[in-house]
């Protein structure tokens, strides 16, 4: 039996390049294979994300000034009391296609694909997206499309000093008391996979903050998965539910299992 696209070859039109359709046996040994190189591009990647918390940081001595929802706020007023800062340039101002009713369509497509911030909040992260629209555009924009992020107006040289004037981009910002520091700075197609918790957790300096994680001495780090939990049921300084704890322990000690048969 021919499929869609073979078909599509015999009605003149140009058939597309299909795999070949194989047994499950078959089919499960390529699966197989490739799984191999996924999980060596996972350790590469925990591996970059290593070396990610290791890089030099930029003291952050100027002053900047944004507006919120309820008026003026500083750089430091954004990490909301957090350690770690996460700030997103998004395009929404006049002169952007889409202005006055939307922002920049890539923009608005990384908005979308934003995980529930109360998860980065649970390990001291805050995210903020940063525009130069006024707050009543950004107000009336995030209640149409239903986004929840902070969002605050750009009014200084803040997007210019760091290199996200002309494009978008992702900066991090790490705050030790009175001192704030740049650790780190994503843009182009390395924004588009931003959006999941984990993906921001892996580019801030101190990370996810679990035991399996290469980091430098000192750095806080909990048991893995015990500090995760549903978004509305997060509390500030609370023992992770015995229940889940149960539950988590016999997952990681599957995943332990497995990973050393595959070793053996």
């Amino acid at each position: 039996m021919m499929t869609s696209a073979e078909k599509a070859g015999t009605n003149g039109q140009t058939a597309m390049q299909t795999p070949p359709v194989v047994s499950a046996h078959d089919w499960e040994a390529a699966r197989q294979q490739l799984l191999v190189k996924e999980k060596a591009h996972t350790r590469a990647r925990d591996a970059l994300a290593a070396e990610r918390r290791r890089m030099p940081w930029m003291e952050v001595s100027k002053t900047y000034a944004f507006e919120g929802p309820g008026g003026k706020v500083s750089l430091a007023d954004l990490f909301q009391g957090r350690r770690q800062l996460i700030v997103y340039r998004a395009f929404f101002e006049p002169g952007v296609f889409g202005w006055p009713d939307h922002a920049c369509r890539g923009c608005s497509m990384v908005a979308d694909q934003v995980a529930h911030v109360s998860h980065l909040n649970a390990r001291d992260t805050t995210l903020v997206f940063a525009s130069r629209a006024p707050q009543s555009d950004i107000v009336r924009l995030k209640q149409r499309m239903g986004w929840t992020m902070p969002w605050v107006t750009v009014t200084d040289s803040f997007d210019a000093d760091f290199g996200v004037d002309e494009w978008h981009g992702t900066n991090v910002f790490y705050r030790d008391g009175n001192r704030i520091f740049r650790t780190y700075f994503v843009k182009s197609r390395g924004d588009e996979q931003m959006g999941g918790t984990w993906n921001y957790l892996d580019i801030t300096p101190l990370g996810r903050q679990e035991v399996w994680e290469d980091s430098p001495p000192g750095y806080p780090q909990t048991p893995t998965y015990k500090w995760w939990n549903w978004h509305d049921s997060y509390t500030d300084g609370a023992a992770p539910d015995k229940k889940w704890v149960e539950i988590s322990d016999a997952g990681e000690k599957a995943f332990r299992e497995e990973a050393a048969g595959e070793r053996q």
